[in-house]
């Protein structure tokens, strides 16, 4: 197929209706008639009925469904925006009605586990790249699409949906995936940038969640601007390091979906993650914050996975592995500042 009859005919899908699935859905409407997939009939009809969703006003050109199959057959482009948890469950349900002429782009910053069997991410001791797989992996896996791509940068969901100065960020390494992403994204309020890096691109949306887990604690203990500068340029090295092992590039933590998102969700109380850190510093406990909440910080999952990747790859990962003792061991957040306040590291950058 060509660009023109994937992009002027058909209705674009978006697969997930939370909220950032919410937002790009309503990024794309003014373009073109968006299906917005739902697994909970409740949300079809709060949107069918008021038009509103999470906090969002819907476009009326969205039509929330909840028949996937209806979305593959009348869309060729589709944007999966769902839990990296539930990734794999719903593209073995998607892929039952896609071709190789789909085009999918997602939205999701997590990663995917295969375990061997018998082990849990909790007793595994460490993982390396043939378990820990990207969503555009986890599509290629369990589909016939080859046309793949993400969508990643920093993209509060509010701040989108308020119609605030934005970018992103649309990751392929095919260019028409990505000139679609932009035709169908882009307005004078929202920049799309684009990058043939997809892993690397999607390794930064993934780690820096560790890293904003992080900076949320540390405005929970109250400490300032120079902490946070140190936190933030750290993170971004111990990102860089990481993501080289697990096979992205240094360039694509330099861009909007690396250093960009990174600077934003260190510094927003709209992120989920940070929210994560402020309340552990304020003294709760990653069991009250999760029964709490019906949101899902990404984080959380990705802190041990990527303390287990750096330790199989023998990478300097100090500000994940501290954060791993925070949430799954006994350390206090005062314990683990202090400790890597004290960590024995000289060179500022190594990587370049």
């Amino acid at each position: 197929m060509t660009l023109k009859s994937l992009s002027d005919d058909k209705p674009v899908g978006v697969i997930g209706a939370g909220n950032f699935g919410s937002a790009v859905a309503n990024l794309l409407a003014p373009q073109r008639k968006v299906l917005l997939y739902a697994r909970d009939e409740s949300v079809i009809e709060r949107i069918s009925n008021s038009g509103e969703n999470r906090g969002h006003r819907m476009h009326p050109n969205i039509e929330p469904v909840s028949d996937m199959a209806h979305v593959a057959q009348s869309c060729d482009i589709i944007f999966p925006i769902v839990p990296s948890a539930h990734f794999r469950s719903m593209m073995k349900h998607l892929s039952n009605y896609l071709h190789p002429y789909h085009l999918l782009i997602h939205g999701t910053k997590g990663f995917d586990i295969q375990l061997p069997a018998g082990q849990t991410l909790t007793s595994v001791k460490t993982l390396d790249r043939n378990h820990v797989k990207t969503m555009s992996e986890v599509i290629r896996e369990e589909s016939v699409v080859v046309r793949v791509g993400c969508l990643a940068g920093p993209n509060l969901s509010k701040e989108l949906a308020a119609g605030q100065p934005a970018a992103t960020v649309i990751a392929s390494p095919f260019n028409e995936v990505i000139q679609i992403g932009k035709r169908l994204l882009r307005n004078d309020r929202f920049q799309v940038y684009g990058n043939n890096d997809l892993v690397g691109v999607e390794l930064a949306g993934v780690l820096k969640n560790v890293i904003a887990i992080a900076a949320g604690a540390l405005s929970g203990m109250g400490y300032g601007e120079n902490a946070k500068g140190l936190l933030i340029s750290r993170g971004m090295v111990e990102m860089v390091y990481l993501g080289r092992a697990l096979g992205g590039n240094t360039k694509a933590f330099l861009g909007v979906a690396g250093v960009g998102d990174l600077v934003t969700t260190c510094n927003s109380s709209l992120s989920r993650n940070f929210n994560v850190g402020y309340r552990l510093a304020k003294g709760e406990t990653l069991r009250d914050i999760l029964s709490s909440t019906d949101e899902i910080a990404e984080g959380i999952n990705t802190v041990q996975i990527a303390k287990k990747c750096a330790e199989h790859y023998n990478v300097r990962a100090p500000i994940t592995t501290t954060l791993y003792k925070v949430l799954f061991e006994d350390l206090t957040v005062k314990q683990a500042l202090d400790y890597l306040m004290r960590y024995p590291l000289h060179v500022d950058i190594d990587f370049l």
